[in-house]
């Protein structure tokens, strides 16, 4: 099997930032909702790339956003604007990413941070409950995963005859292979195999300008009280590294 790696890697990105003698790191992974299968994924990442450097700059990591007003606001302005294109729909999926059952029951808080956001954008967008349901999607493998499942839900809607369902991500900060062929397709053919009539998928956050705005303050609040480190302290640091490598040192 081929291995698809994303460019530019987390090693890449990484000794970019050590070639620009950074002394302090940010790391903001663009999964809102924390798992140990996703965000600690990214930090186990950066673990493993800077094992072996002699030194470590200072990092801080976001290890989750998924209360965050500016995310959830931008979510409720993407469902608004994809209703102002067609008639809201009788149902509203909320599809998030599944994990194994197991997660939850051993401490992972995904699932209860799943319920909050969902339930935040629907009470921001003044739903009903009968208006709105959470799901998990990507079920694989034989153990119990979180559920109900994404795909099962709109097989039994389009049996009980609910015409029209739209199905947004909030998990996915951008579009992919996972919410253009699995939601927009796959679980659209099952939809109407079962007997619905309308169907949209409402597109991810993507690079729309409140989502980007959302992050930005995300950024900033991480950052603002970070303590920053006095001048003379920043020119000795680069006093010492200019001499250590007058001695034969190197990055």
């Amino acid at each position: 099997m081929r291995r698809i790696v994303s460019n530019p890697s987390i090693a890449s990105a990484l000794e970019k930032l050590r070639r620009a003698n950074a002394q302090r790191v940010l790391v903001l992974p663009l999964y809102p909702q924390y798992s140990s299968s996703t965000t600690a994924s990214t930090f186990d990442a950066i673990a493993e790339t800077v094992k072996s450097w002699r030194w470590v700059p200072e990092f801080r990591f976001v290890n989750q956003y998924h209360d965050d007003d500016g995310y959830i606001a931008a979510l409720a302005n993407s469902i608004e604007e994809a209703w102002s294109e067609h008639a809201k729909p009788r149902k509203l999926l909320f599809s998030f990413h599944g994990t194994p059952k197991r997660f939850l029951t051993t401490g992972d808080p995904y699932y209860c941070q799943c319920q909050k956001t969902a339930r935040l954008v629907a009470e921001k967008m003044e739903l009903k409950q009968e208006q709105w349901q959470l799901v998990f999607q990507s079920i694989f493998g034989r153990e119990e995963w979180l559920n109900p499942y994404t795909i099962d839900t709109l097989r039994e809607l389009g049996k009980q005859g609910v015409d029209s369902v739209d199905v947004v991500c909030p998990g996915f900060s951008a579009d992919c292979l996972e919410t253009l062929e699995e939601i927009d397709e796959e679980n659209r053919e099952a939809y109407m195999e079962a007997g619905g009539q309308q169907y949209h998928y409402v597109a991810a956050l993507n690079d729309r300008p409140d989502h980007i705005s959302a992050l930005a303050n995300i950024i900033q609040r991480h950052c603002d009280n970070w303590v920053t480190a006095q001048a003379s302290t920043e020119d000795e640091a680069k006093r010492r590294w200019e001499r250590a490598q007058q001695l034969g040192a190197s990055q």
